[in-house]
């Protein structure tokens, strides 16, 4: 499987630079390419898995560092607040669309073949970046959706997959497949209902978390996670690779 580089920097339109990590396609490229946004963990080894199981089909997968604007606890206050404040929203996105056109500046990678995929707190925003252009696709895992069809009237077609189990985000499964349906928008989304919220992630926090009592019922099940994997990647074959 092909490996992570990690630390690379992800260069600012202001100044400075994210943190990030890219994992690379055996091979010549040029290669199409998704920007991987981690969840409330951050950038972890977890989310390095994830982007070098991308390159293993074929993806050149960046994953920025949302987390790299100092004080980690505070990068995640202004993340969780995003979905409240426009413009914690629109700083987190600008961070995204860096991501982006680093990952479509790149060599060895087709700009014009481009996704996002968001696991979590970064499906929520992988979703809402689906909106603004330069991405063909969006692969949304256990996200927050906008309550207002209007928000997603622009998105790419989208490919979400949720817990049955986790009664936070379920209501958000039935809004995404009802707004997507409503704009006319090509989408997959799917609920698989033994499972809970972050099935596809191994590392959901320490162990002794994971005993509490929760309505989202966190835990990985690689049978889920498997079916989600390929569901994901034949919805990008066919709306970002051969699109």
């Amino acid at each position: 499987m092909p490996g992570v580089t990690d630390p690379v920097a992800i260069p600012l339109p202001g100044g400075g630079a994210l943190r990030g990590a890219v994992a690379v396609p055996d091979g010549d490229g040029p290669f199409p390419g998704v920007v991987v946004l981690h969840e409330t963990f951050g950038l972890n080894d977890d989310m390095r898995r994830i982007a070098e199981r991308f390159a293993a089909n074929g993806y050149v997968a960046l994953a920025p560092d949302l987390f790299s604007h100092g004080n980690k606890a505070l990068c995640l206050s202004r993340l969780l607040l995003a979905g409240a404040s426009s413009d914690a929203m629109e700083t987190t996105l600008a961070d995204v669309e860096a991501a982006r056109g680093a990952l479509a500046a790149r060599d060895d990678v087709d700009g014009d073949r481009l996704a996002v995929a968001g696991f979590c707190m970064g499906g929520g925003f992988a979703l809402v970046f689906g909106t603004r252009g330069g991405v063909r696709a969006a692969g949304v895992h256990y996200g927050a959706v906008p309550k207002s069809t209007d928000a997603l009237r622009e998105v790419c077609p989208v490919v979400a997959s949720y817990g049955g189990r986790d009664r936070i985000f379920l209501d958000d499964a039935k809004r995404l497949k009802a707004r997507l349906a409503e704009v006319g928008v090509a989408h997959d989304v799917h609920v698989y209902d033994g499972v809970g919220h972050s099935f596809m992630s191994y590392d959901n926090g320490p162990a002794w978390t994971l005993r509490i009592p929760s309505p989202m019922h966190v835990g990985y099940s690689e049978p889920e996670a498997e079916d989600a994997w390929r569901r994901m990647l034949a919805f990008f074959d066919t709306h970002v690779v051969a699109a």
